[in-house]
């Protein structure tokens, strides 16, 4: 008998997702998918071959606020008729009895992960300048939508994005982290001294990079992954997520610096920012600032998670000491010092 992962209730996940699915052939396979950091992925794959993607919460310690499956699943369904690719959606399940936790189900996307600079070197050359336009343009999409228009205008507070991040975060730090850190209390003062005014407001994905996208063989997007910090409000903060995530600074630590888009042919940051400004009226001048919270932002999330591996609250996969130990979030805070000097 198949190894069933932990945070797999089999047979009343399996009789859920049977209900909602014509001519699912059990029994099913659960296989965890590695590098997940937050909420739990998992493939499930049925006994004709098709296969799913299954999203739960982490199965100990959870932060108030995080992991909230009804929210993520909101998000992709209300996106599923625009010009934002997501995957398909089979349903949400908010009944705790059926697997201790809500989750909810999708369909599987075909197409590749681009996780870390030795998957980007294996982009087929030619790919990769279509990879970073590609996500470049479905980012402008994706902030080209009204909330309003598609039913998510109530999905948060629209203004005052920045400074609302800037609180969650040290709070969550503050209750959540086993350690004192001076510097991230010293850059959470500079930043939320310096906040720039917010030029309107859209939809932001959170966590907007190329590992967060499932990458069509065309080189295109074929569907955005990983809704779990999405909100409404100041869309440049997803673009400057991107510039950090790229990994153009030489004195990156930890995952930055294994970045795919390190691969000679993705280009540049600066790239990315121009072609990201050609199809945007918002002044992106202060952009240097964003880049510096979202550097200290990744701190305090990649705290949380070091916290919750210790805890031993991500499920089966191992501890990714290079992704989350003291030194990495003490490089991005040194990260968003040097942006902000």
């Amino acid at each position: 008998m198949a190894h069933t992962p932990t945070g797999i209730n089999p047979g009343p996940v399996t009789d859920w997702i049977a209900a909602r699915v014509d001519g699912l052939a059990a029994p099913l396979q659960f296989d965890q998918i590695e590098g997940g950091a937050s909420n739990l992925t998992y493939r499930v794959t049925d006994a004709a071959g098709v296969r799913y993607v299954l999203r739960r919460p982490p199965t100990g310690h959870v932060l108030a606020s995080a992991h909230d499956m009804t929210r993520e699943h909101r998000i992709m369904a209300a996106l599923q008729d625009t010009d934002v690719p997501v995957p398909p959606l089979v349903g949400l399940c908010d009944d705790v009895s059926v697997n201790d936790a809500p989750f909810f189900v999708m369909g599987f996307v075909e197409g590749s992960i681009v996780f870390d600079l030795a998957d980007g070197e294996a982009v087929e050359p030619a790919l990769r300048p279509v990879m970073r336009d590609s996500l470049v343009d479905t980012l402008v999409a994706l902030h080209t939508v009204n909330p309003d228009d598609v039913g998510l205008g109530e999905l948060g507070r629209k203004e005052n994005y920045c400074a609302r991040q800037l609180r969650r975060w040290k709070r969550q730090i503050d209750e959540g982290s086993d350690r004192e850190i001076p510097l991230l209390n010293h850059l959470h003062a500079r930043l939320e001294a310096s906040i720039p005014p917010q030029q309107g407001a859209g939809i932001v994905h959170g966590d907007y990079r190329l590992d967060n996208c499932m990458m069509g063989f065309d080189g295109r997007v074929a569907a955005v992954l990983d809704w779990e910090l999405c909100t409404l409000g100041d869309v440049l903060a997803d673009l400057a997520g991107m510039v950090m995530w790229w990994g153009d600074d030489p004195d990156a630590r930890g995952r930055i610096a294994d970045a795919p888009t390190r691969a000679d042919g993705f280009g540049t940051a600066d790239d990315v920012i121009s072609r990201y400004a050609e199809d945007s009226d918002r002044d992106i001048s202060a952009l240097p600032w964003y880049v510096a919270f979202q550097h200290w932002r990744l701190a305090c999330i990649s705290e949380g998670v070091r916290v919750r591996y210790s805890l031993g609250a991500m499920g089966d996969q191992e501890t990714r000491d290079d992704d989350f130990s003291r030194d990495n979030v003490d490089g991005l805070l040194e990260g968003a010092e040097r942006w902000l000097s």
